[in-house]
């Protein structure tokens, strides 16, 4: 191997709020089932719903729950619920904060609709039956199931938002699987389907910088970790990641790093 794969790291340093799993329900009722919580759920809850009706009632509003929602209820508020049209059928998971929901910016108290339900009543199967089997960590699996869980939910209501272009993303893997290779920017035009003009500022939108320069920046960082971690001498991995030549190469390292490829790597072995 003549180069490295860059190291991926999370760029977000601030604490990433969760949530603590505890309860799951699994509910199939009738015109018979009615709940009424005088002084509301103890903790948030979430309420998948995959066939039928419900009403919910909380202070003066009114929603319906209906097939193919979710919907996020706060705790400590007076609420009751019920069955319609004596066919309702859903998932109700009691978690411990509403912090991670936030952080999603998942919506609270509206009924949201969703094409992930097949998706989602797979993760609470796959919940209970955890649950019930008790295998060696189900409780780390549990929080981690409704971990996921809210993520599906929160990464289809970001597909939605304008400001996503998904478009984007095959390109985007395309880019970091294929460092070594010449960079053509043409064909990356080709390859997302869209105008020369719309890729460069949808990419530029999603990214902060142009192909380009994320594509320098891709391979810069390659030779960063080629410097740490090989002997490839400076010549060789210039080569690898298609550089005009070891000189060129050097001044864009000295220019994003603040020494030279030489000198950095000298750095690296005196530790």
């Amino acid at each position: 191997m003549s180069y490295m794969d860059i190291p991926y790291r999370l760029e977000v340093q601030a604490a990433v709020p969760l949530c603590k799993f505890l309860s799951i329900w699994k509910v199939q009722a009738n015109d018979a089932y009615q709940v009424n919580k005088g002084e509301g759920f103890l903790t948030p809850g979430l309420f998948i719903i995959y066939e039928g009706i419900g009403a919910f009632s909380q202070s003066t509003e009114r929603y319906e729950l209906l097939p193919g929602t979710f919907f996020f209820v706060r705790e400590a508020i007076p609420c009751s619920y019920r069955c319609q049209m004596d066919n309702w059928k859903f998932y109700f998971l009691d978690f411990s904060s509403l912090e991670m929901t936030h952080f999603l910016n998942l919506p609270i108290c509206e009924v949201v609709l969703t094409g992930k339900m097949t998706e989602a009543t797979q993760l609470c199967e796959r919940l209970i039956d955890n649950l019930i089997v008790q295998p060696v960590g189900y409780a780390y699996s549990a929080n981690l199931l409704l971990h996921e869980v809210l993520l599906l939910f929160a990464r289809e209501q970001s597909v939605s938002e304008t400001t996503r272009h998904t478009e984007l993303d095959k390109i985007l893997f395309y880019m970091h699987k294929n460092i070594d290779k010449p960079f053509r920017i043409e064909e990356l035009v080709q390859q997302s389907g869209l105008s020369r003009t719309t890729f460069f500022a949808r990419f530029r939108s999603t990214t902060g910088m142009s192909p380009s320069n994320y594509m320098l920046k891709l391979k810069l960082e390659s030779a960063k970790a080629s410097l740490e971690t090989t002997n490839l001498s400076v010549k060789e991995i210039a080569s690898a990641l298609h550089f005009y030549d070891e000189f060129h190469f050097s001044k864009l390292f000295k220019r994003n790093y603040g020494q030279s490829p030489s000198a950095f790597r000298g750095q690296k072995d005196s530790k």
